[in-house]
């Protein structure tokens, strides 16, 4: 990073990875351009504050505030001081429904954020990955992100949520077995069926009617809850050319849809601003789609287990977030956070 360059300069070096950060810890493209945001004014209030500061001799970064030894690091701490408070001031209206509304991919937001780009984002992420985070609590997720995703040690995470290092390593070791989560059932031939839904949401999203029911059974059946469309009654739809149908009305709503993990066996989640909204359940019988469950209930989702359909269950701590961190890579926005050895795997991984 040039050392000459002004604060202005040197803070916009570091907003791709302070958008990176603040969308992991979020989910929600919106609310992490307001963390980013909050933490450039932080960042001029302090070098208002120290403005008369003649000295750079005691500044290991050119042009901060005089006391910031590393303005990166800085940075890094306060736009993850800016996500906890927002994550627990979300934990304290946890109550509140989820808005229903899915972002329309042809219309023009009224508050100027482009649906098409969060949907990327969240897909290059992983939709999955964005529901489990937001099953954690603000400090279990802050610690997971910050450790395993951009490999910042213990002891500097700890002090954001007062705990100790040793505390802190157990919250993000609890987040990882969560985002870990139960081992495939019994018989389920996970990679056959994955690539089924995988394939039923590609199509989809590309509004190929006749692809969709190339996958369904003659016979299949659609279960919709009464929270799904909403109803007074569930729905049943009966039938390859009419749930296909379905599903092409859906096909703005599939941008924010993803591949997850459901009670341990590959189905679909969606989660508009990282938060779950409705999840679908495959039945597979052979290569086909013989039936399928859409789940909208908030009780009915509170008792399934989601977790990431990403990565080998018996590689190294945190493996299911390189997907999490290829996608960071191809949104240009892979961060330069160290050698340590959350680093090291991820990279390898590649």
């Amino acid at each position: 990073m040039d050392e000459n360059a002004s604060l202005p300069e040197r803070f916009e070096k570091d907003r791709i990875r302070l958008r990176a950060v603040a969308y992991r810890m979020l989910g929600s493209v919106t609310e992490a351009d307001d963390a980013v945001q909050e933490t450039w004014l932080r960042l001029s209030r302090t070098a208002d504050a120290h403005a008369d500061h003649e000295s750079g001799e005691e500044r290991g970064d050119a042009d901060a505030p005089a006391g910031i030894e590393n303005l990166t690091g800085w940075l890094t701490t306060v736009v993850s001081r800016v996500c906890l408070n927002m994550l627990r001031a979300r934990e304290n209206r946890r109550e509140d429904p989820l808005d229903a509304y899915v972002p329309d991919p042809d219309a023009a937001p009224e508050d100027g954020r482009d649906p098409e780009e969060e949907a990327l984002l969240a897909d290059s992420v992983g939709v999955a990955l964005l529901v489990v985070l937001d099953t954690l609590t603000p400090a279990e997720r802050l610690s997971f992100v910050l450790h395993d995703m951009f490999a910042v040690p213990f002891d500097e995470i700890g002090p954001l949520i007062e705990r100790t290092p040793a505390a802190t390593r157990q919250l993000a070791s609890r987040a990882r077995r969560r985002v870990r989560g139960v081992a495939p059932a019994p018989g389920a031939d996970l990679p056959r069926r994955r690539q089924v839904v995988e394939a039923f949401l590609a199509a989809t999203r590309g509004g190929n009617f006749d692809a969709l029911v190339a996958l369904l059974h003659p016979d299949v059946v659609l279960h919709a809850d009464r929270t799904v469309v909403p109803t007074p009654e569930p729905v049943v739809v009966r039938g390859a050319a009419t749930v296909a149908r379905g599903a092409m009305a859906a096909t703005g709503r599939a941008l924010f849809t993803g591949p997850a993990l459901i009670d341990g066996s590959a189905g679909l989640v969606m989660a508009p601003g990282g938060r779950l909204l409705l999840v679908l359940v495959f039945t597979v019988t052979g290569d086909l789609i013989t039936g399928i469950d859409v789940i909208a209930e908030p009780e009915r989702l509170r008792h399934l287990d989601i977790t990431v359909l990403d990565g080998d269950p018996s590689g190294p701590d945190g493996d299911r977030a390189v997907g999490a961190v290829r996608g960071m890579e191809a949104c240009g926005e892979w961060p330069d956070a160290g050698t340590g050895p959350a680093v090291r795997w991820q990279r390898d991984a590649r």
